[in-house]
This record gives C-alpha cells, structure tokens and sequence, in this order.
C-alpha cells in the first residue's frame, strides 16, 4: 500500500475550507502542457489583472485556451478602456505573481470588481491559479462567483 503524499494546503485551500467551499487541490502547472489525466485545457482558466480608466484595477478570468477582449470587459464594467497591469507592477496591485494571481486571494484583499466569462457558468466547474506557482484549485463556477462577488459576461475574444 502506498501512502498519497498529502500536499501542503495553500492560502486559498485555507480560505475555501474556513468558508465550507467544497474544491479540489491541484498540484500541476496549467501552463506548461503536462496536465493530469481527466483535465482539459478548456477547463483551466487565467486570472488577468487589469486597469480600467474609470474603475482602477479590475480582474478578467477566461479560459487558457482564449484571448480576452479588452474592449468587452472595459463595456461590462463600465470603463471606456481597460489595459493590462504592467507585469512589473503586478505584485504591488494584487499581491501575486505572475502566474499565481487568484479570484480568491485577490478578493480577500483587495475587492476588485471581477468578472468570469460565461463559458465557466455553461461548464458548471472551472480550474483557477490556488495562489502560488503550480497551485491550482478545481470548483464549482456559481461558488466561486458569489464567494467573490464575480459577474459573468462573454469577455473573451
């Protein structure tokens, strides 16, 4: 019999189990191409910081497959533009790292307007950054959404 290595729980895993968020502990990196068996791309998703003209900063969560539309997401949130957070000043505005940015630990700090694009709400579950490098976390999309005051609009490309 073979002992499972139990993986240590990251900020988030701590935040979901104090809330009773039921999610799943992934241990892998969506961007390099080795995924688990039973994980698609299409259900891994990015979590973008961005700022708007009107708004300050704002977080966008599409799926790693796409490309999101600025001008969609700067619509639905009521800016007239919206540009990506130069990587330089990322750290600073969500607390994370490239590659490590999460609805989650961003909402807990910061409340940033967030918005998922919809297809996460049509496949019922999504994947998202656990905070810290090869961290992710699996849960329900209609969970994650009202844990994190998140909107659903189609924003991506």
């Amino acid at each position: 019999m073979t002992k499972k290595k139990k993986i240590k729980k990251t900020l988030v895993d701590q935040i979901l189990d104090k809330a009773k968020i039921a999610h799943d502990s992934l241990n892998f990196n969506g961007l390099d191409g080795q995924l688990p068996e039973g994980i698609e791309r299409s259900e891994i998703f990015k979590t973008l910081a961005l700022k708007g003209d009107k708004t300050g900063p704002i977080i966008g969560i599409i799926p790693i497959t796409d490309h999101l539309s600025e001008k969609r997401l700067a619509k639905v949130s009521g800016n007239k533009k919206v540009a990506m957070i130069p990587q330089k000043d990322l750290e600073k505005t969500t607390g994370y790292i490239h590659g490590a940015n999460n609805p989650v630990g961003i909402h807990q700090r910061h409340k940033f307007p967030i918005y998922i694009d919809q297809v996460a709400l049509e496949m019922g579950q999504m994947i998202v950054s656990a905070g810290e490098l090869k961290r992710s976390i699996r849960i329900d999309s209609q969970t994650l959404a009202d844990f994190v005051s998140a909107e659903f609009a189609d924003i991506k490309e």
